[in-house]
């Protein structure tokens, strides 16, 4: 059984109640978490907030540095560990939960470098006067990190707090909570004060709410879904409490016909695929100029044909999705492609070892998805890729903003020109031209515009969200 970590020590809910933990590879209860309430949020809440006042807001920042460093260095000799907990618990095939392993080593690493960098500024002002700011950490953070990348999420998230000078309380999604409980364990082994680093278990409309609700928490960071977010802010604004929020996408990969085509084709699968598709910057439109819409699609076709999907273990090119009500989400998505007569150009093949009891979606290529239809709208959350043709430059950009959604854009076309007209005129966070996530680096700020959300997360750019800015204004003589 797993329980919360609070106060540098594992405790149990004070329900007593506990949540079965799934293995979506085969559907299966492995172990137990706690299904908490708002007490113990309070519980570590009070927590953090001691930590705060008594401890690390008199911490220098090159002290926490060395925690950060530390931690990242321990994070890095527990991989393997971590891996095959994610694996596990999430499904991921072990490529990808050992990458997201090795970014959260990499995420520590960075703010652990960042911690001293964050400067104030000094003001020109009237003869007699020094004006200077500051940067202030909020507090107590609360963290709500999603199921589908736990460690790179709190890594960008609860790193960049923690490096700002602000204590953090997290709550982990239900169906993906067990690393991030051993990373807090490992952060208090190398030495975080009690109280810094705080897990709470449990449901969302449970724990979550709780978390958003605190009158001790300064500043809330969510990832998740646009209905949820909203909440989030309703509840955060009743106490005029500051929020960063990434909620999703529907994001374009848009391919001119000048475009290197075997440089492309990779990325826009890997972009749909990765994860099982349950990543919010997916690519899961690929906007195709007209003149080479058939000739790759059925490059695209071949190469999903021969995708596979399977058990984690297996470490195959798709693992399952997350839990069966996800399964049956991306079920009804197909069903409604297959009754709006939406062809569809090939499937990949879930293997024949795969469990009947797991929670497996073959990857599907779709075409000339209409752009009103729910597949061109919505977040599928699964391993679909709506495919759509335009014509020039000015229909690709309609088509590629022609959604609630502003989170990453992919841009493929050799034209300098093009490249820049596009990543001005896409209406999204990031524009990639010519590749797609820029390796995943943990230097560059993430985050969304329009539905996708506000405010920015990973890079240096977070620390200004972590902290408050303080003008200090100096009469003297």
């Amino acid at each position: 059984m797993q329980l919360n970590f609070i106060a540098n020590a594992q405790v149990p809910s004070a329900s007593g109640r506990v949540l079965p933990v799934l293995d979506p590879s085969d559907g299966q209860a492995f172990t137990e978490i706690q299904r908490s309430q708002a007490s113990d949020i309070d519980a570590a809440v009070r927590a953090a907030r001691d930590c705060y006042e008594g401890v690390w807001h008199k911490t220098s920042a090159a002290e926490r540095s060395r925690l950060l460093y530390r931690l990242s260095q321990k994070i890095a000799e527990h991989a393997d560990e971590l891996t095959a907990l994610e694996q596990r618990d999430c499904g991921k095939p072990t490529k990808q939960a050992r990458a997201d392993a090795l970014a959260l080593v990499r995420y520590f690493e960075f703010y652990a470098g960042a911690c001293d960098k964050l400067h104030g500024e000094t003001i020109p002002y009237q003869d007699g006067y020094s004006v200077f700011t500051w940067r202030e950490p909020h507090g107590v953070t609360g963290h709500v990190i999603p199921w589908n990348y736990p460690m790179q999420i709190f890594g960008r998230s609860v790193g960049g707090a923690l490096a700002a000078g602000n204590v953090c309380v997290v709550k982990p999604a239900e169906d993906a909570c067990l690393s991030l409980l051993r990373v807090a364990q490992l952060a208090a082994e190398v030495g975080f004060p009690a109280g810094a680093l705080n897990i709470v278990t449990g449901y969302g409309h449970e724990v979550g709410d709780a978390l958003a609700r605190h009158p001790g928490i300064d500043h809330i960071s969510f990832t998740g879904s646009p209905k949820v977010g909203t909440i989030i802010q309703q509840v955060a604004a009743e106490r005029h409490c500051p929020v960063t929020l990434e909620l999703g996408g529907k994001s374009p990969q848009i391919i001119f016909a000048d475009a290197d085509l075997d440089a492309a084709i990779p990325v826009v699968i890997n972009a749909i695929v990765q994860n099982a598709g349950q990543t919010c910057s997916a690519g899961s439109r690929v906007l195709i100029q007209r003149d080479i819409y058939e000739p790759l699609l059925e490059r695209l076709g071949k190469a999903f044909e021969a995708l596979r999907v399977g058990p984690a273990a297996m470490d195959l090119d798709v693992g399952p999705l997350i839990r069966q009500s996800q399964q049956q989400r991306v079920w009804d998505f197909l069903s409604d492609a297959h009754a709006a007569n939406i062809p569809m150009v090939a499937q990949g093949r879930v293997v024949d070892e795969a469990p009947d009891t797991g929670f497996y979606q073959a990857p599907t290529l779709l075409r000339d998805v209409p752009v009103d239809h729910r597949l061109a709208q919505e977040e599928v959350f699964g391993p679909v890729l709506a495919a759509m043709a335009f014509s020039d430059e000015d229909e690709a950009v309609a088509l590629a903003n022609a959604t609630q959604f502003g989170l990453v854009a992919g841009v493929w076309t050799r034209d300098g020109a093009r490249q820049f007209r596009m990543a001005k005129r896409v209406k999204s966070g990031q524009v990639f031209i010519n590749n797609y996530g820029a390796g995943g680096g943990v230097e560059l700020p993430f985050g969304g515009v329009k539905s996708s959300g506000y405010g920015r997360e990973k890079g240096f750019e977070a620390l200004y969200g972590f902290t408050t800015l303080k003008t200090v204004a100096v009469r003297h003589g």
